[in-house]
């Protein structure tokens, strides 16, 4: 099932062989080509699903049984894996973490054949490993590829993070502004009540204030457990969803994710890292980031035309997890670009268990 908001242009060339005469001709035979501005779409748009399908089905093979480790390290092979066969030359920016801390998809790994387009590549190859781990919902395994040097380079430290989907005028949100002063710019902005919006945070103790603060306002508090890559994309659906705002701090790897995500689907989002150390403020230097106090917008992070795909380890309310049922097996994906604003949704049943690797 695949759901296009925008189809790719295509140039339909026809042609046919001459005939003798008083011969019926054969019917002519249509040729699509492609842009050469949609050649990057069409080569990895499947090419990343397969990348974030091979590792939900490698983490959902051993979801529920309770070892983290051994989750994460399924899907993090498997993509790699996947990864090293794609026509890109590809440089990981958002990965496992950086070089002397991770064997795989660390910061600054080539990833790829060499032989194609240079891009930047982010990865999470299981958020939500403690979800997959215990069989809980909301796992997915994700991935963005933009065009080489348009994704913030970011340390794995902390990010603050504010984000709301499509629809709002500019300027609705403001990290820097309490979260009364937001839940009414968005409540105006849609003509309801403050009591009206839904606000994603994640539960942790460090928002104890957060929350209490978003309470007061009248507004509800839906809490996650882990997940904030599609907590953020949640926004961008409220009708489906429910909710209307994302607030907090989580991971910075996983902001530029869903800052890629929203940049394809629309919606507005501004994060600034927390560097509140002297070890992550040398971290962050060391990859670029001149400016430890800067709050950045989607534009900031995604400057250029990327894709985004993610597909379900564990059904949750964003897709639908891996389910093995006989010979085969089904996996849900979404994939999308940002150039064209294209949504597709594509919901595969794979009958050859080899490519997995299981």
């Amino acid at each position: 099932m695949t759901k296009d908001s925008l189809a790719p242009k295509l140039k339909r060339s026809i042609s046919s062989a001459a005939e003798p005469p008083g011969r019926n001709r054969a019917a002519p035979t249509a040729a699509i080509t492609v842009e050469p501005e949609l050649l990057i779409e069409r080569i990895l748009t499947l090419e990343i699903v397969r990348v974030t399908e091979r590792a939900a089905v490698s983490a959902a093979r051993l979801r529920g049984g309770g070892n983290e480790v051994e989750v994460d390290r399924a899907a993090v092979d498997a993509m790699r894996r996947e990864l090293k066969k794609l026509p890109i030359n590809g440089t990981v920016v958002i990965g496992e973490g950086e070089r002397d801390e991770a064997p795989m998809l660390f910061i600054g790994e080539k990833v790829g054949t060499g032989n194609g387009p240079k891009v930047d590549i982010a990865v999470d190859p299981l958020e939500g490993t403690t979800l997959c781990a215990k069989n809980m919902p909301g796992a997915i395994a994700t991935i963005a590829v933009a065009e080489g040097g348009t994704l913030l380079n970011a340390p794995d430290v902390y990010m603050e993070k504010i984000a709301i989907g499509p629809g709002y005028p500019p300027g609705v949100i403001d990290l820097d502004a309490p979260p009364h002063e937001n839940i009414a710019a968005v409540a105006r902005a849609k003509g309801v009540q403050p009591t009206a919006i839904t606000v994603l945070i994640l539960d942790r103790p460090r928002h104890a204030g957060l929350i209490a603060a978003v309470r007061h306002t009248g507004a509800a508090v839906s809490l996650i457990t882990d997940g904030d890559i599609a907590g953020v994309i949640h926004t961008a659906q409220p009708n489906a969803t429910g909710i209307d705002i994302y607030m907090g701090i989580g991971g910075a790897p996983e902001g530029v994710l869903a800052a890629a995500a929203l940049r394809c689907i629309g919606g507005q989002m501004q994060t600034r890292l927390v560097l509140d150390t002297a070890e992550t403020r040398k971290r962050a230097a060391e990859m670029g980031i001149r400016n430890p106090g800067k709050k950045y917008r989607i534009e900031d992070m995604v400057r250029g035309d990327c894709l985004f795909a993610a597909t379900g380890v564990t059904t949750g309310s964003m897709l639908r997890g891996v389910r093995f049922h006989g010979e085969v097996i089904d996996t849900d994906t979404v994939v999308m670009r940002s150039t064209t604003g294209t949504v597709r949704r594509i919901e595969t049943e794979h009958r050859q268990h080899a490519k997995f690797n299981l």
